[in-house]
């Protein structure tokens, strides 16, 4: 009988289909399984390169979604992982698949995101394709970055004691699509009643034109520190810890009250009936940097508002805890996005 996909979820059917790849050019430096993949030039010199591919009905609803900020957030989820890797982009490839529903004009808005992130990025366009679809719209974003072999940092690297920090807030987006989720709800059963979102601007922000982190890196390299590990937040806080510890081979341990949440997603987890702290471990699509320092380079980083400590790493024995206010130890899941979800 067949094995469905979603036995495996997204992680494991990677896993499962490239578990025997070795690369076999030396200048492959990390393949498969960080946030880009890694290639030795000359002189100390490295390429970071990803790839996402967003795809209608799966990750964005055309319903509610504005063609530009489509455009938009398409390059930002793929420069956030560029600068995962302590590396800044400077090219992408455009790959885009198109129904015939699709107007000159509509595509030409997808375009004006994509133009403006690049402009606002300092990224060059280089290319792509286009093809035509039978259904629905896709988007396949190809990125290029450049680091040196001293400042890359990799999902592996965190040690026993280093601290976990994050920057900005969590959580916000997920309530983004929720809000955005009911509005469409109501509006098919009453189109009368149009969509109230003013005060919802933050949430929905979050959730359609989200930004890469190029401050905070920018910071970091400023104030001379290197994350011993360091990853996006794209599918939850939760599941992106699972990633850093699992490949560190280390255990960690967070603070509830530490873990950053902005007022108005607060309020707006409150209206939904929506514990706040279970958007910022599994909602996912916040695209802040989730990394860890060595504890003695707290000094130089407690004065950076946007960063917060939120807990630190352990051995890999304690496993991955939650300390909640209580101070009772909750082991943590991996519960955000997952395709091939049923």
């Amino acid at each position: 009988m067949p094995t469905k996909l979603s036995e495996f979820g997204e992680f494991g059917l990677i896993k499962k289909l490239t578990e025997d790849i070795t690369p076999i050019h030396s200048e492959t430096i990390k393949g498969i399984g960080d946030d880009a993949a890694i290639i030795k030039k000359e002189n100390n010199k490295l390429l970071a390169i990803t790839s996402d591919l967003l795809v209608e009905g799966i990750h964005f609803d055309l319903t509610y979604t504005p063609l530009k900020h489509l455009g938009y957030k398409a390059v930002i989820v793929n420069l956030s992982d560029i600068y995962a890797m302590n590396a800044t982009p400077k090219q992408i490839t455009v790959n885009i698949a198109l129904s015939s529903k699709f107007s000159y004009e509509a595509v030409s808005q997808i375009y004006e995101g994509i133009k403006l992130a690049c402009k606002l990025y300092s990224v060059d366009l280089i290319g792509g394709d286009t093809s035509s679809s039978l259904t629905g719209l896709f988007i396949s974003i190809t990125a290029i970055g450049e680091t040196t072999e001293d400042n890359v940092s990799y999902r592996n690297g965190a040690k026993e004691n280093d601290l976990i920090c994050v920057s900005g807030d969590l959580g916000g987006a997920y309530l983004g699509v929720q809000i955005l989720e009911r509005e469409k709800r109501i509006y098919k059963e009453a189109p009368e009643i149009q969509p109230q979102l003013e005060q919802y601007k933050y949430v929905v922000g979050r959730q359609l034109k989200p930004e890469a982190r190029r401050d905070i890196i920018k910071q970091l390299n400023k104030i001379g520190i290197k994350p011993t590990a360091m990853i996006d937040i794209s599918d939850g806080l939760s599941s992106e810890l699972m990633h850093i510890c699992s490949q560190s081979n280390v255990g960690c341990r967070i603070y509830e009250d530490k873990i950053p949440i902005h007022p108005e997603t607060e309020k707006v987890a409150k209206e939904l009936s929506i514990h706040s702290l279970t958007a910022a471990l599994n909602g996912g699509e916040d695209y802040e940097l989730l990394f860890t320092i060595p504890m003695n380079d707290y000094e130089k980083i407690k004065e950076i508002t946007d960063i917060s400590v939120i807990g630190h790493i352990t051995h890999s024995s304690e496993g991955i805890n939650l300390v909640n206010k209580q101070g009772h130890f909750i082991k943590l899941k991996a519960m955000g996005w997952s395709n091939f979800n049923e």
